[in-house]
Formats: structure tokens, sequence, C-alpha cells
């Protein structure tokens, strides 16, 4: 998969990784749709933001997730204390 919409500059936001080159960080986007449940709402308050970035920015976060299993600790009921 090629991502031409993430940019990664170590002189802009520390090294994050960004939406073309703007100061709007791939970890900004994600938060962001996390808090916008309408698109509309969030494109105009982000009108340099466009559809095709926040793809790019959930593919890159995904492709930046490594898969692993995790064994977590089964707890029965009346065995969990708060």
């Amino acid at each position: 998969m090629t991502l031409t919409r993430i940019t990664i500059n170590p002189s802009q936001m520390n090294g994050q990784p960004c939406i073309r080159g703007m100061r709007l960080t791939v970890r900004r986007v994600l938060s962001t749709l996390a808090t916008y449940p309408n698109r509309a709402e969030l494109f105009a308050d982000y009108p340099d933001l466009e559809e095709a970035d926040i793809q790019e920015a959930i593919a890159y976060s995904s492709a930046m997730l490594e898969d692993k299993i995790l064994t977590l600790k089964q707890f029965e009921y009346g065995n969990c204390h708060s």
C-alpha cells in the first residue's frame, strides 16, 4: 500500500506523521474522528482536511499496529474485587 498523504518531517511537529505536510498530525485526525459524529461538522471545523486524508490516516495507523495476541486474566463472577 502506498500512502501519499502522510508526511514525516523531523523538523515539523517533532517528526510525528502529518497530513500532507500540514501541522495536522495523524493522531489529531484520529482523535478528532472520535469526537465528531458528523463528518460535515468535522470538515467545517477543519476545511483543509479531505476524506482521502482521513482514509489514509486510518490506513497508516492500522499498518503501524502490530498483530499480537494478548492473554487477559480471566475473572470469574465474585472473584473480581474493586
